[in-house]
């Protein structure tokens, strides 16, 4: 009788479980607000750590969907700006380099030798900072939507109502909604909006620093690969001559997504960073 040997059963490869956690860590505008995803093996030192930064008005939880994307086989930060979410407002009015000392302050907490940016909107320029002012700290960077004022648009934001008045709360949110598109769900907008109003002045502070920070001089000290993410939103004019500052830039044009991009589509965002960082 021909005995029949049994296949060993091929142990199945199980995808890694990312635990997400929220702590406070100190810099000098007091306590940073932060989210951290790492995979559950403990293997998030596989890859580079990657800090994530919002857009002025905003919270963390923009980046929410996409960390168990992005902490698959790495460690993740996603910081609260000062003045924003639930990180301690500062006082005065910080300048981009103001806000990018805390997240280097953030970085030493850390003792991170290198590690990954990944920035939107106000974040991007924050970001640009960073890898400017650290050199060979920061290997890469992923820029969403990025800020360049013209001259004349950074004069008119100084004279803007807005800028200098209480916010409206019922027209900020006609404005809003107005901004939605097909894509963006409906509670992912009223988180957005909750964000806007905690921040409160605090976005309109980080809104004139970015009308400060000159583009022009600081983006081509980013001497290092570049992923620049273009929607289609109001920003795009802005984010296409920012790119041309870049000398390691590569540009990825997202025509389907407006406003609110980050909302409407974070797992497409989420996997172009993932496949650019992975590189």
């Amino acid at each position: 009788m021909t005995s029949v040997r049994k296949r060993s059963a091929v142990p199945s490869i199980m995808p890694a479980t990312v635990n997400v956690r929220r702590s406070y860590a100190d810099s000098r505008y007091g306590q940073l607000h932060v989210s951290t995803a790492y995979p559950s093996g403990g293997g998030f030192d596989e890859r580079t750590p990657l800090i994530c930064l919002h857009h002025s008005g905003g919270s963390n939880r923009i980046f929410g969907p996409m960390l168990p994307e992005l902490g698959r086989d790495r460690s993740v930060y996603a910081l609260d700006l000062p003045g924003h979410g639930h990180s301690d407002t500062p006082a005065g009015s910080p300048s981009i380099a103001d806000y990018a000392g805390a997240v280097v302050d953030f970085v030493g907490s850390l003792r991170l030798r290198a590690f990954d940016l990944f920035g939107v909107e106000a974040g991007a320029l924050i970001a640009a900072e960073v890898a400017a002012t650290r050199g060979p700290q920061v290997r890469r960077a992923a820029l969403v939507s990025i800020p360049y004022p013209t001259a004349q648009a950074a004069r008119q934001f100084a004279t803007r109502p807005e800028a200098v008045a209480d916010m409206n709360v019922a027209e900020e949110w006609q404005r809003f909604s107005a901004q939605r598109s097909t894509h963006i769900p409906q509670a992912a907008l009223q988180s957005m909006f909750a964000d806007h109003l905690r921040a409160g002045a605090s976005a309109g502070v980080l809104r004139a620093a970015v009308q400060d920070f000159p583009v022009a001089q600081r983006l081509p000290l980013m001497r290092l690969p570049t992923l620049v993410i273009c929607p289609n939103d109001d920003l795009r004019e802005q984010t296409l001559r920012a790119k041309s500052c870049l000398s390691q830039g590569s540009l990825t044009e997202l025509s389907d997504y407006g406003h609110h991009a980050m909302a409407a589509g974070p797992l497409k965002i989420a996997q172009l960073v993932r496949d650019f960082l992975d590189r």
